[in-house]
């Protein structure tokens, strides 16, 4: 006789809708935002934090900047079935672990611009990760709307883009990270909804912390201690790989990876803004249209699935 209290084996490569189909409401929206508004502002931080330390250093800080975070918080602390725990290792590794080693490993052939515009494919990705993973196609709208943005984000970076250096191994490096950002927001979906973004996070992201911590240490003699770069990583790390990872996580559980990866399309957008006020850059006419592009794509992803 079988024993029925046994948990039903779970693919490692499990994927999931989310819990809405429905348009995007006022809470779906204030998730967006809040996600585009933190990310979107850590290149600055980032920028401030590489005048000190390497690459790998700030990896691995905002990495466990992000697990001190989440571990404050009870909630994070709930019990998640050892059955899942492969999977939620998983997640840390492709989500906050081999892309933040991917990316300054392919930055020293390719140009941050053209990464920055690569990594706008994010929700490109996560749509053919769902499509494959959930053998359903992505509706019409919403396809319309990935692309729509993504030529957005085309727009607003190809000033920066042409004449650009890019290799072969450096845009593989950046397309394999990003692949790994579009099939993290869909396994993250049902993760999410089992236990919440909480304790999925915190154990998500201490495996990434033990993926970085030889890179990190290994970056550390090329680094020495500047204020400046010390406190620019707080809110790069507290805010962009704690608070950020939660509110994305939340985002994917209630309407999919494909469409709450849109979130990634305002980061430029964000950038550019906090460029003009900060750093007072000048923006082109064709970044007013990426922008454009950017906020049609959005809305048109955000409407209620068919």
């Amino acid at each position: 006789m079988s024993d029925t209290t046994q948990p039903r084996r779970r693919r490692l490569l499990e994927a999931g809708t989310g819990s809405s189909t429905e348009a995007f409401g006022t809470q779906e929206w204030l998730l967006l935002s809040s996600i585009a508004l933190i990310w979107g502002s850590s290149f600055l931080f980032i920028d401030v934090a590489l005048e000190a330390f390497r690459p790998g250093v700030i990896a691995l800080a905002r990495v466990a900047l992000g697990v001190a975070a989440l571990a404050m918080f009870a909630a994070a602390r709930r019990p998640v079935d050892r059955h899942d725990l492969p999977r939620v290792a998983f997640l840390g590794v492709i989500w906050a672990g081999l892309p933040l080693l991917l990316f300054p490993l392919a930055q020293q052939w390719i140009d941050s611009s053209v990464a920055g515009m690569l990594n706008g494919a994010v929700p490109l990705f996560g749509a053919a990760w769902a499509v494959l993973l959930l053998r359903r196609p992505l509706g019409r709208t919403q396809t319309l709307g990935l692309l729509v943005g993504f030529a957005g984000v085309v727009a607003i970076s190809w000033p920066e883009v042409r004449g650009s250096q890019a290799t072969t191994l450096g845009t593989a490096l950046v397309l394999l990270a990003v692949a790994c950002y579009g099939l993290a927001v869909n396994l993250a979906v049902p993760l999410q909804q089992r236990y919440g973004a909480l304790p999925v996070l915190l154990r998500a992201q201490l495996a990434a912390l033990v993926l970085l911590a030889p890179f990190g240490l290994w970056s550390l003699p090329g680094s020495h201690f500047e204020w400046g770069a010390a406190l620019a990583m707080l809110p790069l790390g507290l805010l962009g790989t704690g608070l950020a990872f939660v509110l994305m996580t939340t985002l994917v559980g209630r309407v999919g990876g494909p469409r709450g990866a849109v979130a990634t399309y305002f980061i430029p957008v964000v950038a550019i803004a906090l460029g003009v006020i900060f750093l007072d850059e000048r923006v082109v006419a064709v970044a007013l249209l990426g922008t454009g592009l950017v906020l049609g794509g959005a809305w048109l992803t955000s409407r209620r699935e068919g």
